[in-house]
């Protein structure tokens, strides 16, 4: 059996930010896809299943907060864990993203050291099962 990396989906629109997470995760061990717009974290979500989702609120075609609660109706995705990622560090923005699901929120510009102990701790909680 081989050893599989954990899959996480990054959902920002813009690029560099993309690739700066990108790069920061797979320099960690992790395999990582992308999608630049609401629309497409959706998709890839159901096609996918990642083990984790970064997502930013402010995406064009549908906005992360939407995003998060489509992602929440698939009932093979509920407990994915999503982390709530946005320029917008006001306690209303917080709890709409806990509300529409989310299960963390952090702040850009983000501070990796924090971002780490949070991946760390949604990744050793035990996960969600996966039907085959």
């Amino acid at each position: 059996m081989k050893n599989e990396k954990k899959v996480f989906l990054v959902v920002e629109d813009f690029e560099d930010s993309r690739f700066m997470m990108r790069r920061l995760l797979e320099m960690a061990g992790y395999k990582v896809l992308e999608a630049s717009d609401g629309e497409q974290a959706v998709k890839i979500a159901i096609d996918a299943r990642p083990a984790l989702i970064l997502m930013d609120l402010s995406l064009p075609k549908l906005d992360g907060l939407s995003a998060t609660r489509e992602i929440r109706k698939k009932r093979m995705l509920r407990k994915v864990p999503i982390v709530a990622v946005s320029a917008h560090d006001s306690p209303q923005t917080r709890a709409e993203a806990l509300a529409a699901g989310c299960n963390e929120y952090v702040t850009k510009p983000i501070d990796f050291d924090i971002l780490n102990s949070v991946l760390e701790r949604f990744l050793t909680e035990k996960p969600p099962p996966r039907n085959a």
